[in-house]
């Protein structure tokens, strides 16, 4: 049982002994055929996912950070490249860059936390290989904008989808706009499994044919191999997870949304102490995140936590701003909207599992806090 009257994680209630029975029944007829590496209960999950989104192929991975890696080096992406991504993502989005090899190039973000594509143009070199934009927060950047700069300067696109999965760009699924692209199903992710698991979607049969092998050690069967791959496999017992989780997915994003506009219509009061970002006609969000902008977020957050809401900050450090960036000899004042927004960013619970009651305990908590 929470200790939360309104709680982020919601994952108890997820996989409740309810909710898992024919999860459980599933992994009993995985069991007893003894299909525990890839086999046809990966392939039925890689076939639905693929339907799901409405693309040609589906390589489902051992996670959300192995989908990205695998995304870049299909392209080629190598050392000595560029790869334009936005700075305030998680930190797999960069690091798979660098686990490429190649030089993560960072853009500041807009109102909406998501890529500045205003600032995109600007940064492409006769080394810039592939622009990834990430649906951060599981809300969308103009990827129709993004597509265009990119035939412009004829680069390849790689969506870092990972928060992406249920949402919709004018009815087109996040993940499907570049020629590879990576999704995450982490716990708290809008498809979750127990664990870590991840997929790379593309249309192109090449692709799809390299990634299918390098992720299964560059085999053909068990006897050959084309070349020296790694094993970034995705478990059976997750892939059943997905699969069941698949099954209720339109409910989660149908219900998030409905929370979320009861929440947005609350906190559209509390303005200028609460700022949300817009909604474009047209979007989908998953929700995976959801934030806005308050004043005194520090003081708000510990006044939330003492109240029994599980807020979250993502994140107090964008990426521009942490150690590992260093190297990278960043100019902040290239990064202000980032590090504003750093500053003043809170993410509250949204998920499906919450209730009319709790949504408005949240709204009236905050703002009791400001005394309006």
């Amino acid at each position: 049982m929470s200790k939360y009257k309104v709680p982020y994680n919601y994952l108890p209630l997820e996989f409740s002994p309810s909710n898992t029975k024919k999860i459980i029944n599933n992994w009993k007829g995985l069991i007893r055929k003894t299909d525990f590496t890839l086999g046809e209960y990966v392939k039925k999950f890689e076939i639905k996912f693929a339907k799901f989104v409405g693309v040609k192929y589906c390589i489902s991975t051992n996670n959300g950070t192995d989908a990205l890696i695998l995304s870049l080096k299909s392209l080629g992406v190598k050392s000595g490249d560029e790869v334009i991504t936005v700075c305030n993502t998680f930190y797999a989005t960069v690091g798979a860059i660098v686990a490429c090899g190649a030089k993560p190039i960072l853009i500041d973000c807009d109102s909406r936390y998501q890529i500045d594509i205003t600032k995109i143009e600007s940064k492409i070199t006769k080394k810039t290989k592939v622009i990834m934009p990430v649906h951060w927060g599981g809300a969308s950047p103009e990827m129709i904008k993004i597509m265009k700069i990119a035939n412009k300067y004829k680069l390849q696109v790689v969506e870092d989808a990972c928060m992406g999965i249920g949402g919709k760009i004018n009815l087109k699924s996040p993940g499907t706009f570049g020629v590879v692209n990576a999704f995450s199903m982490h716990p708290l992710k809008s498809l979750n499994v127990m664990g870590d698991g991840g997929m790379i979607v593309t249309n192109n049969k090449k692709i799809f044919t390299w990634i299918q092998k390098y992720r299964n050690h560059g085999m053909i069967d068990r006897n050959r191999i084309d070349f020296w791959g790694v094993n970034m496999r995705l478990q059976p017992l997750q892939a059943i997870v997905a699969t069941e989780g698949l099954n209720k997915i339109n409910y989660v994003i149908k219900k998030r949304n409905t929370n979320a506009k009861i929440m947005d219509k609350l906190l559209l009061k509390l303005n200028p102490q609460v700022i949300i970002p817009n909604r474009p006609i047209g979007y989908t969000e998953t929700f995976a995140l959801y934030m806005c902008l308050v004043k005194k977020r520090d003081h708000l957050y510990k006044y939330l936590i003492k109240n029994k809401i599980e807020a979250k900050i993502h994140y107090p450090i964008p990426l521009n701003k942490q150690k590992a960036s260093n190297n990278l000899r960043l100019n902040q004042k290239d990064f202000s909207i980032a590090n504003e927004q750093s500053k003043n960013i809170i993410t509250l619970p949204i998920h499906q599992y919450l209730n009319d009651k709790q949504l408005n305990y949240i709204a009236q908590k905050i703002k009791d806090f400001y005394d309006i």
